[in-house]
C-alpha cells in the first residue's frame, strides 16, 4: 500500500468509528484531518498514525505502557503535554482506542472522567 492508500484507509477507518459518536464532526485544519466535539479538536490524523488530545498524566501513562504511542509532532511540530500520537499498521486495530478516544472527547468537552 502506499502512503496516500494508508493516510485515505486510516482516515475511512476512523470517519467511521468517531463520527458515530455522538457530537463529533471532521473538518480539514492546516491541512490536516481532524474531529472535534463542541467546536473543539480531540484527534487528527497526522504521519503515520493519529494524534489525541488527553489529560497530561494519561499521556505520560501511554507513552511509557504502550510501544505504539509517541509524542504529537503535526508536520514537525513540537509536541505538548497534552497530545500523544498512536501509530497502528493495520487502521482497523483503533477501534481498540475506543475507550481514550471517548476520553478525550470527556476531557476536550471539559466534563467529568467517565
Amino acid at each position: 500500500m502506499t502512503t496516500d492508500t494508508t493516510n485515505s484507509t486510516r482516515k475511512a477507518r476512523l470517519d467511521a468509528l468517531l463520527l458515530a459518536l455522538p457530537g463529533v464532526s471532521a473538518r480539514s485544519i492546516n491541512g490536516l484531518d481532524a474531529y472535534f466535539v463542541s467546536d473543539k479538536m480531540f484527534a487528527c490524523i497526522s504521519g503515520k498514525g493519529v494524534g489525541l488530545r488527553l489529560p497530561y498524566a494519561t499521556c505520560t501513562e501511554l507513552r511509557f505502557a504502550r510501544d505504539n504511542v509517541v509524542p504529537f509532532q503535526p508536520s514537525g511540530m513540537a509536541s505538548t503535554r497534552e497530545w500523544v500520537q498512536i501509530d497502528r499498521a493495520d487502521p482497523a486495530g483503533y477501534e481498540q482506542d475506543l475507550p481514550l478516544f471517548q476520553e478525550s472527547i470527556d476531557f476536550v468537552r471539559g466534563g467529568p472522567p467517565r
